[in-house]
Order: C-alpha cells, then structure tokens, then sequence
C-alpha cells in the first residue's frame, strides 16, 4: 500500500484524490473523497523525452494538476490515441479514467470505466504505480449507488474478495485465512457490518469497538472493515479507538488504516500519537503511513515531528526520504529554510537529492535561487549539480537565466545537462539557445547533443542546420 493511498473499506478502495487550495471538493455526484495535495497525486513526471507523446503528456499532467478534470481527460485520451506505440500510453488510460472519475456525472463515470477496461485489454500488465483496479471499484460503487447492477454485483464480489472471504485472491500481505466452515457465514457477517454505516452513532460505535476488540482469526476481515467505518463516525470516541487500533491491533493493515484516519482527526493527542508511533515503531510502512499522516496535520508539532525525523541517522534512508519528501510538500517558509539548512548537514547523496527535489516542488522564487545556487556550486558533486540544474529548469525558473548560465560553465557535463533542460522547456529562447549551440559551439559533442534534441522538435530550422552541416 503506497502512502499517498486512501483507504475505503466498502469495497476497500484505494483512491488517489486531488484538492485545490487545500479545500474539501464534493462531486455533483455525492462522492464523499477526502482530500489532499495535488501534487502528491498527480502522474509520474514525464520521463521520456524522446518519446513522440512526452509533451502531450506533461501538457495532460499539467491540466489535471490544475484541477481541470475534463480537459485533462480529453488530453490523456490523445495521448494513446495519437501515440499508441508511446511509452506513455499505458498510463494514460488510467489516468484518463482518475479525470473522468474527478469530472463526475454518471455519464463520466460509465466514460472511465469502459477505459479501464479497454486499458486491461490492451496492456494487461500495466505496470502503473497507481492501481486501476481500485479505481474500477470505486468508479463501479458510485454507479451501484445510482442503481446499475452490473457495478452491483461487482462491487459484492470486491467486498468479498478484500475482506479475505475470497481465499483464491492474491494479496501482497500476510494475513491470517480463514474459512466458512470456522468461522460461520462470512458473507453475512460482512453484510451486516456495512449495515452499521447507516446506523446512528449511538447504536454503531459500541458495536465496532466490540469488533476490534476481538482477537480471534475470524475477526480479521471484521476489524478491516470496521476502522474504517469508526473513521466514519465522527463522535468523541473515534479519536480513541483509532489510537488504540493503530497501537495495539495485531493486524498491519488495521494499524496503517488507524493511523491514516488518525491524520484527519488533527488533535494534539493525535500528533502525540503519531510521533509516538513513528519513533517507536520498527515496521518502515508503518512509519511511512505516520509520516503521511503527520504531513496532513496543519500543526507545528507535526511538522516538527517530520523535521526530527529527517535528521534521525539511526532510521532507514528510505523512511528519511519520505519526511524530506512531505517537508517539501508544505510549500511554508520554516520548511523551506529547514530543508536548506538539513542539505548542508546530509553526507548521503541519495538524500541530498531527495531535498533538492523537495524545494524544487515549492515553486517560488527563493527555493529557485538557492536550486540554482546548488547547480553553481563548483565544490557539491556533479551528479547533484546536474539534479539541481534539471529540477531548476522543471520548476519554471527564468529561462534567460538558464539560457545565460551555457556560457559561464566549463564541465561538459554540466553543459550537456543544460542542453537537455532546454530541450525540456517550450520558450523560443530556449530553441534559439541549441540552435546557436548547434551552429556555433567550439565542441563537436555540444553541438551533436543540440542536434539530437533539435530533431525531437518541430522547429523548421532543424533541416537548414542540417543541410548547412552536409553541404561544408
């Protein structure tokens, strides 16, 4: 389970949301999605810059990070239908769909089912970061609500199969199975705790605390289902019974649901909690989960719990990269400024990176001075130089700076890593700058590279230049 995942025990849907200003969005559909940062749910950045498609696709991810959602979907469905054969096309249908589902409407939502389908069919080993899956049976529980029975259906044999009543379906966890004959009529159990969601607070949160309170084999589905509809129920309890399940429960799919809603909670007890956990705990998901779920608390305490984290020498790199990561996420001055200061301190390059990155996610003037000021710095090494100097260019920073920046670098790399950022930016300066390398640079590599990455574009004077270089 990644932790940029929702957890949605009625069917068990992880989901993907976006958010716009840090607001709740309701769908005309009465989708209720909680919802989170933008960019922690967008599409991977663009990653083939040779492919025909890879503009279209940051043209596609670009709108979508905007929150236009039917736009989106319009520009991701070009992305497989005018490039079938690009490396981007399998991920495209997804995300096509996630904008249609976002869109709303029923019309929409059949729209984005029938491209999942057609993404199963035709790339059936899609390896996406995202599950498709998921979103088919969210997508197909929002069509059962509005009476389609096909989705009907599908949604009940989703139910069963998350809950651990289907023992043929495959699950990357350790759980424990158990069968009908030991543990009565499952199904019915199952039917029966959803039935609690339309129960009022009063008559549902003691029974759900009497079903995570059991420990037995038969409970485990039970109690999977039941945290999350205790995260439903907004009472005096539900902080409570979250913090005793994200502790206690033996289940590691329970606990990470726990901490999880515990982030929507927002209290100090809860950030108590979470620190708690995450200094504690020895289980690296569950750690993550905690770091995501601090990250959604507007709280100083909790961004000061990432920040401790981040500088822990005793904890995984991997763990390290995620509080870098959600530090990065806040777009706040005391973040940027921290993590300014934690690069100076970090020996390991891996987790240089992963600051540089995460400043270069804020946007803003001063985060790209200081990527720049990396990119400048003749003592840092090479390959963080070059990361700085592609994240610069990725973050809208001044292209006449870019442009100007050619001629005061002396390393080859560097320069070859300054062609290849103008290649990725859409200005004429940046254009004009590898046709002037192309025509006029002292060194035969500096003027292939601009070659290579002029042929990628559409601009007419490629072919001059190359008729210039066959006819001396």
């Amino acid at each position: 389970m990644r932790v940029t995942t929702l957890i949605f025990a009625l069917g068990a849907v992880a989901l993907p949301v976006l958010v716009t200003g840090g607001s709740t969005q309701q769908e005309s559909t009465g989708m209720q999605v909680e919802t989170h940062d933008a960019l922690r749910q967008l599409p991977p950045t663009s990653w083939l810059p040779d492919d025909p498609a890879d503009s279209l696709y940051r043209n596609a991810r670009d709108v979508l990070r905007r929150g236009d959602f039917a736009r989106a979907a319009t520009l991701f469905r070009q992305v497989h239908e005018k490039y079938p054969r690009s490396g981007y096309a399998a991920q495209s249908y997804y995300w096509e769909a996630f904008s249609l589902y976002r869109a709303g409407s029923t019309g929409n939502l059949r729209q984005a089912r029938e491209v999942l389908k057609a993404q199963r069919v035709r790339f059936p080993d899609a390896a996406d970061e995202t599950d498709p899956r998921t979103l088919a049976t969210r997508i197909c529980g929002e069509l059962a609500k509005q009476g389609d029975e096909e989705c009907a259906r599908v949604i009940s044999e989703e139910t069963r199969t998350i809950t651990g009543t289907d023992t043929n379906a495959g699950s990357n966890r350790t759980s424990t199975t158990v069968t009908t004959a030991s543990c009565g009529d499952e199904d019915m159990k199952i039917a029966a705790l959803n039935a609690v969601l339309q129960m009022d607070e009063e008559r549902a949160v003691p029974l759900l605390r009497r079903v995570l309170a059991r420990r037995d084999n038969c409970s485990v589905a039970l109690r999977r289902k039941a945290i999350f509809l205790v995260s439903q129920k907004q009472t005096s309890e539900t902080e409570d019974i979250l913090l005793a399940a994200a502790r206690n429960d033996p289940d590691e799919e329970v606990r990470e649901q726990a901490v999880f809603w515990l982030s929507q909670v927002g209290t100090e007890r809860a950030v108590t909690a979470l620190d708690s956990i995450l200094r504690t705990s020895t289980n690296v998901e569950l750690q993550k989960k905690a770091l995501f779920a601090l990250s959604q608390v507007d709280n100083g305490r909790a961004a000061q719990a990432l920040r401790t984290y981040a500088e822990r020498t005793d904890a995984s790199d991997e763990v390290r990269e995620q509080a870098i990561f959600w530090l990065g996420q806040s777009n706040s001055p005391e973040n940027a400024q921290y993590l300014q200061a934690l690069y100076g301190k970090l020996n390991n390059e891996e987790l240089k990176k992963k600051v540089i990155f995460s400043i270069s996610q804020m946007s803003n003037a001063e985060s790209s001075r200081w990527i720049m000021s990396v990119a400048m710095d003749d003592k840092e090494p090479i390959e963080l130089r070059k990361q700085a100097l592609f994240w610069a260019g990725q973050d809208g920073g001044s292209i006449t700076d870019l442009v100007n920046l050619y001629g005061r670098m002396s390393n080859p790399d560097m320069k070859e890593q300054l062609i290849f950022v103008y290649s990725q930016r859409n200005e004429k300066a940046a254009i004009d700058k590898l046709v002037d390398i192309a025509r006029n640079d002292a060194n035969p590599e500096m003027k292939k590279k601009a070659l290579f990455w002029l042929s990628q574009s559409n601009d007419p004077r490629v072919v001059d230049i190359l008729q210039q270089i066959i006819d001396q």
